[in-house]
């Protein structure tokens, strides 16, 4: 049977997802809740959707599993109102921004025998995960540095310059290169520490994250830019050669392992279809129907996530003050 989906927010990424995302997949794209009603009405209208609405108990009672688009301070209520009416979750990144509130909602998903998953799409289309596949093998040795670079030119006006809370590039793209790090070196007894450019309005235009393995020494470096442009690669160095993925890594197409001798590489092609966000709803409904095996995106790595989330903007708040 097949499954009713769906959609909270009618931002950027929810046109996305609507245009392109489902119509492949087992799945019906059935309603779109937004508090205002207009913006719910017009989305359904622009994507031939049925129901648009403002009324909670309506959206429940349509659907079975709901992706959540809206802004991010936002998520956090949406999954546990969703968790307690019965539904399945695939939440856009930053899933929430604090380790506790993180661990509630996935200890609540699995009381409530529900999936919840954050929606980091470069953990589930094929390139990333054969380039996963690759280190896993020892092409390049023992990994000891991940750099992760992912920058745009954010346009004035846009969410991402006018929330003064939780706007900025941290917070809009800087899940994808601490998500690399994460995968590749581990979540725990890491040290932590940004480095932040801001603008004259004080928001976060350019964030360096280094990481450190207390006990190994094994380290990571993420940019994230929304007002400094660079260049957008993976970079993950091992003890026999590196693995590079050009930009951009984040929709991983292709990569390369390279060794000493520069002559020897190994080149990898895969495709990546559309804007990717279809590979990770379609792993969403294998889930949902109880297949996929091991989850992509681990839990204990989406709360790390969100507790680098936490320690972010708590010394955005120091330095506001």
């Amino acid at each position: 049977m097949s499954i009713r989906l769906g959609i909270i927010g009618t931002g950027r990424i929810a046109n996305r997802f609507a245009a392109d995302a489902w119509q492949e997949l087992d799945v019906e794209l059935c309603a779109v809740f937004n508090p205002n009603r207009n913006s719910a009405e017009s989305f359904c209208r622009k994507h031939g959707l049925p129901v648009g609405t403002d009324e909670w108990e309506l959206f429940t009672k349509q659907v079975d599993a709901a992706y959540i688009a809206s802004p991010i301070a936002s998520h956090g209520e949406y999954i546990r109102r969703l968790l307690e009416a019965g539904i399945h979750i695939l939440c856009e990144k930053p899933m929430v921004l604090g380790e506790r509130e993180a661990r509630d909602l996935f200890a609540l998903a699995d009381e409530r025998g529900l999936v919840l998953m954050e929606g980091i799409k470069t953990a589930y289309c094929p390139g990333f995960r054969a380039l996963l596949a690759v280190l896993e093998e020892g092409a390049i040795g023992e990994p000891r540095d991940v750099e992760a670079c992912f920058t745009k030119l954010a346009k004035p006006g846009l969410r991402e310059w006018t929330d003064r809370e939780f706007g900025g590039s941290m917070t809009e793209v800087g899940t994808y290169g601490c998500f690399a790090v994460l995968k590749v070196l581990g979540c725990e007894q890491m040290d932590i520490g940004f480095s932040v450019q801001r603008n004259r309005q004080g928001m976060d235009i350019f964030t360096k994250v280094f990481f450190e393995h207390r006990e190994s020494g094994r380290t990571g470096l993420v940019k994230a830019g929304l007002g400094v442009k660079s260049e957008g690669e993976l970079i993950v160095s091992g003890t026999r050669g590196y693995i590079l993925a050009q930009a951009p890594w984040w929709m991983t197409g292709h990569f390369e392992v390279r060794y000493e001798d520069p002559a020897r590489r190994e080149v990898y092609d895969y495709p990546f279809v559309g804007n990717g966000l279809q590979y990770e709803l379609g792993y969403f409904l294998e889930r949902i129907r109880g297949g996929s095996g091991k989850k992509r995106v681990q839990d204990r790595e989406s709360i790390a996530l969100a507790a680098i989330m936490e320690r972010f903007l708590a010394a955005e708040r120091g330095y506001r003050k």
